[in-house]
């Protein structure tokens, strides 16, 4: 018996034959929907080998492999070939593993198949016989290089829990793919959207930001689609939509979770359709956009409740990054406050303040509620309190949201 293995495929009836002809033979089995969910499973758990079909719904499954197998070495990589008709090459394969298999005897519920658990560099194979599926360890894949865990364009921080961020950013940036961002608020979910667009090929084509709660709901289908002259009272002249003007670049849908019912509706039909239509207007225009949305909220929570509707959290989270608190990145801290106080001194023409022992200390063991976004008021604050002092010593910092533990600084 060999140890945990992990299945990636979109087909269902894919995975439940690997999971069939797996049974006995790993211990455990878990399935993924996609590359997504596989890398997210991959990070969690500890697996002897990922079977991954070739046709991933997210990501390019060659690459997907490469990057696996880097992060992952001792995870195998089994490839599964799900097309319902197989070439006449590969069909004499099969025949010659069958023979194979006959010689060695090796039998499973009355198919014939072979099996090795040999490591990356090695031209093994699992190839069970039949039609549907045809699993082949590959050899020499095709490396992404450490660019992949730089940071992003506008962002800092080295930490691991960033560097699983940019990698997912890079891997789907140059598709069309759309990306639903998560995470608390103040953790720097639009400087991601930017660089999703900066990274894509759509760079060169507008980004479109709009904030779905600062919308009033009345406005918002005339603020999307866009309207004609005299359309309704006060429309004096035609408007652009936020939609169309996107037009070959990337829409980027903020606290998405704020759409009303009503909305969310329409902008299911345009996801689908890729097609719009003025208010007041009976044209139709189809529309290329990439769309991109973030939530702060639990919008799989308020799918289930009925507050969100589910066919549209779908169409959004088609691939989803999970921007993590700065609690949880805390190597990243003081490198944040350095950089904001080097960005404040540069604006005011002073020279940089460095931060004291005990300040850092203070930094570091900060709760951070208000993650990225109140670290860097923190940070101007004190580099207002500093003054013409060279640093910043702990009485210089100041939090809205004071650990219960931790004496509160006074303003010097």
């Amino acid at each position: 018996m060999i140890g945990g293995a992990l299945i990636a495929s979109p087909n269902s009836a894919l995975r439940q034959q690997v999971v069939q002809r797996l049974n006995g033979r790993c211990r455990p089995v878990q399935q993924a929907l996609g590359g997504a969910d596989a890398l997210a499973k991959l990070e969690k758990g500890d697996w002897q080998v990922l079977f991954l079909d070739r046709r991933l719904p997210d990501l390019d499954a060659e690459e997907l492999m490469a990057i696996i197998q880097r992060r992952f070495p001792a995870t195998q990589v089994v490839m599964l070939d799900s097309e319902e008709e197989r070439s006449d090459e590969d069909a004499h394969d099969d025949d010659n593993d069958n023979d194979n298999d006959n010689d060695n005897g090796n039998h499973h519920d009355g198919k014939r198949m072979s099996m090795s658990t040999r490591n990356h560099n090695d031209d093994s194979a699992f190839a069970p016989s039949g039609p549907r599926a045809h699993l082949l360890l590959r050899a020499e894949p095709r490396g992404i290089g450490e660019a992949a865990t730089k940071p992003l364009p506008g962002m800092i921080g080295t930490s691991e829990a960033m560097q699983r961020v940019y990698r997912m950013v890079r891997l789907v940036a140059a598709r069309s793919t759309a990306v639903l961002i998560a995470g608390p608020t103040g953790t720097g979910k639009e400087l991601v959207a930017r660089a999703l667009h900066t990274l894509s090929p759509r760079s060169a084509k507008p980004l479109v930001v709009v904030n779905c709660a600062a919308i009033p709901e009345a406005l918002l289908e005339s603020e999307m689609f866009g309207y004609t002259r005299g359309a309704f009272t006060g429309a004096v002249q035609s408007q652009l939509g936020r939609i169309p003007a996107a037009h070959g670049g990337t829409l980027f849908l903020d606290e998405v979770s704020e759409l009303p019912l009503g909305m969310q509706a329409k902008l299911l039909r345009f996801l689908e359709q890729k097609e719009i239509q003025r208010l007041g207007s009976s044209e139709v225009t189809r529309v290329d956009v990439r769309v991109i949305a973030a939530s702060n909220a639990d919008l799989a929570g308020r799918a289930a409740r009925g507050t969100f509707r589910l066919d549209l959290f779908y169409r959004l989270s088609a691939f989803p990054i999970e921007l993590p608190s700065l609690a949880e990145r805390r190597a990243d801290i003081v490198p944040l406050a350095e950089h904001f106080l080097a960005c404040m001194s540069a604006a005011m023409e002073m020279a940089t303040p460095h931060l004291s022992e005990d300040a850092i200390r203070l930094l570091e063991s900060h709760p951070w509620r208000g993650n990225v976004r109140e670290l860097q008021h923190v940070m101007e604050r004190a580099s207002i309190l500093v003054e013409q002092a060279d640093t910043i010593a702990a009485e210089h910092l100041y939090f809205a949201y004071p650990n219960s533990s931790q004496r509160q600084p006074l303003e010097s």
